[in-house]
């Protein structure tokens, strides 16, 4: 009997048809390495967790097939697991109209002012102002992956000229030498990209002074892809009009960071693709692509492990 084993985050996946087809077992960041070489699969559902670049075995047995319950797979990859023969998915598909749907509201409420209406609202004050219009701006979004691609028909639906930026140029997405260009002449810059070594870090102070000072800044990507610092500066300072961050370098943003306080920016808590339901999603995706996995069928989603996400976008 096939052993799964699942890498453990509260509540538990649903995996209602594998029950009786398949050995279950549960781990822990404590547990891993020692269970993980008896494993034929591994379930990360913990994709929070870096347990598994920690405890991945560089020889003998280890799981033919690890899928994380995530889009991004950062945080599971390390030399030995890029380097074996063991199969690596992700969550794609289930995020993409979420995130996409999260992004405009974020564009609405800035545009609209929505964060300052309720500060004056708390306050008792009336305070008239004038709104900026969204139909008719330009946005910049960067990350050609689904979703990347769903927030820019989000955007197009709101009226918004939108250029697509990935790792290579091709037709309706610019290559990453035009992004200067682009952002230079967006009023909002969205990061959806994957965390790379090429990406790292991409959001520094010299991009953030590439931008409008009218412009607005928007990570639903990974945290990394920001300098914090440079971000924070930039708002201060006013070269930008605004930014919302939903992923941070470090997660879970501590109550001392100065992000908290860094005025014109909008802080969530990595909610942006989480609406009611999204684990039993999560949940069923796996159970579906197992299902093609025993059948001996090419399985979904497959990451190239040396890039860092799935191809093919």
């Amino acid at each position: 009997m096939t052993t799964l084993l699942v890498l453990d985050a509260e509540p538990l996946p649903r995996l209602g048809r594998l029950t009786g087809r398949v050995r279950i077992e549960h781990a822990d960041e404590s547990t891993l390495a020692e269970q993980l070489p008896n494993a034929d699969v591994l379930l990360v559902w913990d994709f929070t967790s870096g347990a598994v670049r920690r405890a991945w075995p560089g020889e003998g047995p280890r799981p033919r097939w690890v899928h994380t319950a995530s889009a991004g797979v950062d945080h599971l990859m390390c030399p030995e697991l890029a380097a074996s023969d063991t199969v690596v998915t992700n969550a794609r598909g289930v995020f993409d109209q979420p995130i996409a749907e999260y992004v405009a509201a974020l564009v609405l409420s800035m545009a609209k002012d929505l964060p300052r209406t309720w500060d004056l609202q708390r306050r008792r004050e009336w305070r008239h102002r004038d709104a900026q219009r969204v139909a008719g701006t330009r946005a910049c979004v960067v990350g050609s992956g689904p979703v990347g691609r769903a927030i820019v028909r989000m955007l197009k639906a709101l009226d918004v000229t939108t250029a697509l930026v990935g790792r290579t140029p091709r037709t309706g997405i610019h290559g990453p030498e035009e992004l200067g260009r682009l952002m230079a002449r967006a009023d909002w810059v969205v990061s959806a990209a994957p965390l790379t070594e090429a990406t790292r870090g991409m959001f520094d102070a010299r991009r953030f002074g590439m931008m409008q000072p009218s412009a607005r800044f928007i990570n639903v990507g990974r945290g990394q892809l920001v300098v914090e610092g440079a971000l924070a500066e930039a708002l201060s300072k006013r070269w930008i009009a605004g930014a919302a961050l939903d992923v941070f370098q470090h997660e879970p943003l501590g109550p001392d960071s100065p992000l908290w306080d860094v005025p014109g920016l909008i802080v969530s808590p990595h909610m942006s693709g989480d609406t009611a339901g999204w684990r039993d999603e999560l949940g069923k995706q796996f159970v579906e692509l197992y299902e093609r996995w025993s059948a001996g069928k090419p399985l979904l989603n497959v990451v190239d492990k040396k890039r860092g996400y799935v191809p093919g976008h």
